[in-house]
């Protein structure tokens, strides 16, 4: 298996620390709104790479953090009369339920910021007595990037080279204007922790450190993110997790790229992007993997309502030939096993996959297996023990894609669609002060196992039968 490495740039062989087991990290989201679809994307492309590891016979153990300590979350916390922490955990638990429903496996530990602040202290006590970081005169703790010879190993870009082409905004605390923050002395009012540098809260790029280094070890196999994260923050994370452990953070940098809207990055900064619980309404959770995983995970992906219409329809013409395999196990009356077409196939996915990862090539195997299978169908040549061993085959790749129907999980999905759209119709009766409808279609939903709540940041609803 060979997979391109960031900090190489150049594929390589995958050969992980400790034999079949393999930790990686992955860099998550910061929780001050829902979840988009660039971030789905960057879900479901290391669910993916997880679970081909796992479908390879690696022990893998996957860590995926939550930054809920951040400028943002402060600034929306304080637009809405929240506290931070506060905000921080209600989009903790809607991107589980978004993450649930787009079929990705959890990782094993999803650590927060706020709850790894001893550790935090603790790592940037140790990159200050190694001599890398300094406390300024207002309680921050810098890191010293001119401490460090080999600035810029994933960016390819020296120091001075950065420096002499970018504008950089004047700190009169920092010694060097590329010195970025491990500790950020406490403003009034703001959420802070007690630190032998005063009050204050950690920086981005250290959460991730001491959260890795805690979950997985000093050194680790994977690191992943998007390629928006290169530089800086994993840049920056390579410097003070050296500069404290005296040992490289991880063999293989992996990085996803961008979905972008005409042209441009989605962002929620940008505000050009599309929830995914908007999305979720008209699609799948199954065709919005189909559509990422239909993409080499490295490359750019434009995003749009048609493009992702269009993976939907391909996905069908896939489930149609699943569903007629699987009928045709009771009912074929050929005579051929398809053993061959079978192994062929899986061949076909391994070597794709083994290719750093190449889904778009694996899907387009698993088309061709369909047309193979269609074929034998039409030809009536095909026996049940065939539609078996095409059924079975499509099953064990799909333990890496998770793109064929699930059941009662696909059926969850689309009764979730109908609440989300009954909410819609009842804030519309409320909105037109025809109360008694909209109590009407709240009991409704009541007597069917669906809690309605009206709170201060719009209309919740959960399960309770």
């Amino acid at each position: 298996m060979r997979i391109y490495n960031t900090l190489s740039k150049k594929e390589e062989e995958f050969v992980p620390l400790d034999d079949r087991k393999v930790r990686m990290y992955v860099c998550g989201v910061t929780v001050y709104d829902d979840m988009h679809m660039g971030h789905a994307r960057s879900a479901i492309v290391f669910d993916m790479i997880a679970r081909y590891l796992r479908f390879r016979g690696y022990d893998v153990t996957h860590v995926t953090n939550f930054t809920d300590v951040d400028d943002k979350i402060i600034n929306r916390a304080a637009e809405r009369g929240m506290e931070p922490l506060e905000l921080s955990a209600m989009y903790i638990e809607r991107y589980f339920e978004d993450i649930d429903r787009l079929g990705v496996q959890r990782a094993d530990a999803y650590p927060k910021a706020s709850e790894s602040i001893g550790d935090i202290i603790a790592m940037i006590q140790k990159i200050i007595d190694n001599g890398y970081g300094y406390r300024s005169e207002d309680g921050s703790v810098y890191f010293s990037v001119e401490k460090v010879e080999d600035y810029g190993r994933l960016t390819g870009q020296r120091l001075e080279d950065m420096q002499a082409g970018a504008r950089v905004e004047v700190n009169e605390m920092k010694r060097h204007p590329y010195d970025f923050a491990l500790w950020k002395a406490a403003k009034p009012g703001e959420i802070s922790w007690d630190s032998p540098w005063g009050k204050g809260r950690p920086g981005w790029h250290i959460e991730c450190s001491a959260m890795c280094t805690r979950f997985l070890g000093e050194t680790i196999d994977i690191h992943g993110g998007g390629n928006d994260l290169i530089f800086p923050h994993h840049e920056d994370e390579i410097l003070q997790s050296e500069a404290a452990n005296e040992k490289p953070l991880s063999l293989y940098w992996v990085h996803h790229g961008m979905l972008q809207v005409e042209g441009a990055k989605m962002a929620k900064s940008a505000g050009n992007f599309f929830s995914v619980r908007d999305v979720l309404k008209s699609h799948t959770g199954e065709e919005i993997r189909f559509y990422f995983l239909s993409a080499h995970y490295r490359g750019p992906q434009v995003y749009s309502p048609a493009a992702l219409e269009e993976a939907s329809a391909s996905l069908r013409r896939l489930h149609n030939a699943y569903s007629e395999l699987q009928s045709a196990i009771d009912t074929a009356k050929g005579d051929y096993d398809a053993s061959v077409e079978a192994e062929t196939f899986r061949k076909a996915f391994i070597e794709a996959m083994d290719d750093d990862l190449n889904s778009r090539a694996a899907i387009s195997a698993m088309f061709e297996l369909v047309r193979e299978a269609n074929k034998l169908l039409s030809e009536g040549r095909l026996s049940r023990k065939g539609a078996e061993n095409l059924v079975a085959v499509m099953e064990e790749v799909d333990q890496v894609f998770g793109i064929l129907p699930r059941g009662t999980a696909d059926v969850e999905d689309r009764s979730g669609e109908l609440v989300d759209l009954l909410i819609e119709v009842r804030n519309e009766l409320r909105a037109r002060k025809l109360y008694d409808l909209a109590d009407k279609v709240r009991d409704g939903l009541k007597a069917r196992g669906i809690e309605v709540q009206d709170t201060a940041e719009g209309v919740k609803w959960k399960r309770t039968a």
